[in-house]
């Protein structure tokens, strides 16, 4: 019992601690893992093309944080169900998104919508 108990205070006395392979082998600390799944999850938000932005600024149609959430959970929907590229609608927004890469393809407003036809699209998700 004596010999338990020394050995467990030998780690204060001199003796180290076993290291896990992983940072013996300059594994990631909890920060750093922490930090770069931080980042992926924010890369996770949709981004515009730049024909988007382009669409989106003619038209009239303010890319706000939220609009950008709603559009990211859109997209996160689609991947869960295997579509690719999408259409994102509400009453007066309409969306081509490609899922894969997370990019808005191009941005339209009520008025463009009124005589357009969707094409290249699998799936459709109602803002």
């Amino acid at each position: 019992m004596i010999d338990r108990i020394g050995r467990i205070q030998g780690v204060q006395s001199g003796i180290s601690p076993e290291v896990p392979a992983a940072a013996k082998a300059g594994g990631d600390t909890f920060g750093a893992v922490f930090q770069r799944e931080l980042e992926r999850t924010q890369s996770r938000q949709v981004a515009f093309s730049k024909h988007a932005m382009a669409r989106a600024e003619e038209r009239g149609i303010e890319v706000t944080d939220t609009l950008l959430d709603r559009l990211t959970d859109s997209v996160e929907r689609a991947q869960a169900k295997g579509a690719t590229n999408i259409l994102a609608l509400d009453r007066s927004l309409a969306f081509i998104i490609n899922v894969p890469n997370s990019r808005v393809i191009t941005a339209m407003s009520q008025e463009e919508m009124k005589e357009n036809i969707f094409t290249n699209i699998d799936g459709a998700v109602i803002l």
